[in-house]
Parts: C-alpha cells; structure tokens; sequence
C-alpha cells in the first residue's frame, strides 16, 4: 500500500478550514475595535479602542451549516460574473475565433514560449498595479489553457502567467485606486505620494514572477512527465485540434469587439466605478454581439450559453465556500482579536523588523479579509499610528500592506478571483499551492530586503505628518 499523501479535494480543504475557523471562535478572545465612517461611507476602526465582550458569544455547528449559503449570498457578484463569462465564451469558442487565435499565436510564439510569458506577466501586472484589474482576467483563462496545450505545456504554466501577473501587479502597484489611493489616505499621507520606488521596483518583481513560471514551463517542455497536471484532466477534454482555422474577417471583428468590450470595463472601471455586475452587463452584450458576427442562431447561441455556464457550476461552488471562512470570523467577533493580537509584538522590535512585521501580518490577515481595500480600513487605522511609535514611517507602512495584500492573493484559498481562476483552469487548490508557494516565499524575501531598505533610508519621511498621535 502507497504511504503517499494525497491532497484532498478543494472543497474539502475549504470545508476544513471552515470548522478550524469556527473552532477557533471558541477558543480566541472575542472584541472589537469602535468604528467610524470615512468620507467614503466605509467602516473603519479607531486606533486604541480595542475591547474584549463582556460575555463571550458561541457560535454553534449549526452557524457553520448556515454560513455556507450566506457566504454564497455574499458573493454572489463573483459567483454570477464567472458564470456569465463562461457562457460568453462558450459563445465565443462555437464560432471558432478562439481557435483562430490560438493558431496566430502559435504561428508568431509558438517556438518561443519565454516572450509569450513575459508578454502575459508584465501586462496583467500592469494592468493590476495601475487599475486594480483582477476579475477581469477571468476571460482570458481558457484562452491561455487551450493556446498552452497546442504549445504542449501545461494548464498550470496558463495560470502561473495570470495570477504571477495579478499578484504582482497588486503588491508593487504605483496606482491602484482600491489600495494604493484608499491606504494613503487613512494613513494621512499624500495620494499617490513615493511613487517612485514603486515604480522602480516593478520590472524586477515582475521578473521574479516571470523567471518562476519560465523555471516551470522549461521543465515540463524538457520533460512532460515533470508537469504537475499529470493527475488532472484538461478542462478542455483533451480534444485535440491539430488544424486551427485561419484568422478570417468575422473572426478578426470578433477580437476587435473583445477589446472594444475591455475598453469600455477599464473605462466604466476608471470614471464611473464600475464593478462585477456592471461588467457582467458588459460581457452579456459582448456575447449577442458575438453571437450576431458569428451568425449562431438563437438556440444554438442559448445552448452554447447554457453549456459554458454548466462547466462551471463546481467553480461557483468553491468561490462561495471560500468565503464562508471570513463570514465565521466576523460572526465569532474575532476578527479585530486577530489584528490586535499581532500587532502587539511591534512595539517591541527595531523599526526594520517592524516593517517586516507589518508584511507579515498583513499577509495573514488577507486570508481572512481577501478584500484589499476591506483590510485598508481594518489595518491602516492601526498600522499607521503603531509605524509613528515604532519609527516606521507610514508610507514604508502602506508599502508592508500592498505587498502583504497584494502577493498573498496569489495563494489565499478565500480569494474568490483566484478559486475561479484556478476552478476554471481545472487546476486543484493543493497542485497549485505547491507551484505558488516558493514563488510567494521568494516575493516575501524581496519585499523585506526592500522594507528594511526603505526604513533605513527614511522612504516617505518627506511626507510623515508632523503631528502625530501619541
């Protein structure tokens, strides 16, 4: 008999963390930090008030029982945009311009898979650290799967160059206005203000993410039987298409209407704040345009609809799940216990070593509020006034929280963006978490060298409020 370990299934993984969670409710402290409203109408905590309850509050098997559907009721947005993009591109596969594509591309990277990468990475980080882009690369997932099979790589190396360019883009991002913007704000410090080392630390950390998934991708073209896939079915079925049709007029108005489509989210995005449901609207029209250049008739294009959305049934699921962790937390009132608890040592270490910390604890924290503009308003209140007592200034405080937020989404199971981006993949939580790992190890390391760096050179002293609480 095999002493081999076998992951567990995703879902189970999530269902486990979601009893450690409720188990962890029981035996934690329950309390709160007092609240206010910022200008923006978000809650956010007041430095100093934290306070344990006067009596604790258990939570029971049952709350974990129901959870689990108002986790599904509380992403709902992410849940409902996955489907309606795996409709649309169900669409959009049926009249061959995905195809199409994929044989121009190899026809022009084919042979040089490293340039295709580096392209992927460096634009999505791009796109990530500028406007704070994520959900939106949920369409392109397939694409790269399918273009990644015909390049006899693997679906892993497709999701490597997505999610290496997400988390990337977001931990070094220059403008993203739902962390950057957001944490100098709270902070008190200029918007947008250091801008230059964020912007000379880019290219490098996307290098980083870029030479990991190269790493990957040359060990499995050396040798096929190394790919971490080996146990997992293509989620493209294994069809094989050696002949690709050639990129004809309907099929090049397909594409130009898909970046029409882009244009318009990163604009809605930009000047009307546009989210997933104002992009899931978006993608619906992009599929009758779709459906109308390609001439489907209406059946097949409900049909076509109907399937994409059925092959993703099981990713809606793990999204919804994922959720459920955070939901336990903030009912078993721990949540501001966790922030507070972690934030204590600071005070007893050098100023270097705090900002290391700071990295530390916001890497942790965002598995529990995977939202990066939701951990700005739980932790900047406190990270901020903690950097004064420290000598952290606050901006190196607000560079520990992007990189913390930003990296550890590559690895979070309760980041929603990523279990669709993997459930789409066909790529299982375990496999994944063993490719990323080392990356994100490696991005930490570079993250503090720059932290104590950033510290020892007085980063953002420019710009540190002259008074200060005490």
């Amino acid at each position: 008999m095999s002493n081999s370990f076998k992951v567990p299934h995703t879902l189970i993984l999530l269902l486990g963390m979601m009893v450690t969670a409720l188990v962890a409710t029981w035996l934690v402290p329950q309390g709160f930090f007092t609240t206010t409203l910022s200008d923006s109408g978000r809650e956010m905590v007041v430095a100093g008030t934290y306070q344990t309850v006067a009596e604790r509050h258990y939570l029971t098997p049952w709350d974990l029982l129901t959870a689990i559907p108002r986790a599904f009721a509380a992403a709902q947005d992410v849940i409902f945009f996955v489907l309606i993009v795996g409709g649309v591109l169900a669409i959009a596969r049926a009249t061959g311009t995905v195809d199409a594509l994929i044989g121009r591309l190899l026809e022009r990277h084919g042979k040089k898979p490293q340039r295709l990468i580096f392209m992927v990475v460096f634009c999505f980080a791009l796109a990530s650290s500028s406007i704070g882009t994520a959900g939106e690369y949920i369409p392109f997932v397939l694409i790269l799967v399918a273009l990644c099979k015909a390049m006899r790589l693997d679906a892993m190396t497709a999701v490597g160059m997505i999610v290496a360019g997400y988390g990337i883009g977001y931990g070094v991002s220059a403008f993203n206005p739902f962390t950057v913007l957001i944490a100098q704000q709270i902070a008190e410090i200029p918007v947008y203000s250091g801008l230059w080392l964020r912007l000379a630390i880019f290219v490098p950390f996307v290098l980083i993410g870029f030479h990991h998934v190269w790493q990957y991708t040359k060990r499995v073209a050396n040798d096929p039987s190394k790919s971490m896939m080996l146990d997992v079915p293509c989620p493209l079925n294994d069809k094989a298409t050696p002949n690709y049709p050639e990129l004809a007029l309907r099929h090049k108005l397909i594409l130009g209407s898909f970046i029409i489509t882009l244009a318009i989210a990163v604009w809605g995005i930009a000047t009307k704040g546009w989210y997933l449901y104002e992009l899931g609207g978006v993608f619906i029209a992009w599929g009758a345009v779709v459906a109308v250049l390609g001439k489907l008739s209406a059946d097949e294009t409900a049909n076509r609809f109907i399937e994409g959305v059925s092959d993703l049934v099981t990713t809606a699921i793990l999204i919804g799940v994922a959720r459920g962790i955070a939901l336990i937390l903030e009912d078993g009132q721990i949540l501001h216990s966790l922030v507070h608890g972690m934030s204590l040592p600071l005070s007893y270490v050098s100023a270097e070593v705090s900002a290391i910390g700071m990295l530390v604890i916001q890497t942790i924290l965002n598995t529990f509020i995977p939202s990066g503009s939701g951990q700005a308003y739980v932790t900047m209140p406190l990270m901020a006034p903690l950097g004064d007592l420290v000598g952290v200034p606050r901006q190196v405080a607000v560079l520990a929280y992007q990189f913390g937020d930003g990296f550890s989404n590559m690895i979070i199971p309760t980041n929603a963006v990523l279990m669709g981006i993997l459930g789409m993949a066909g790529v299982p939580y375990g496999h994944w978490f063993r490719f990323c790992l080392p990356l994100l190890i490696k991005l930490m390391v570079a993250a503090s060298i720059v932290l104590v760096l950033a510290v020892m050179f007085g980063y953002g002293l420019d710009v540190q409020p002259s008074a200060v609480g005490s």
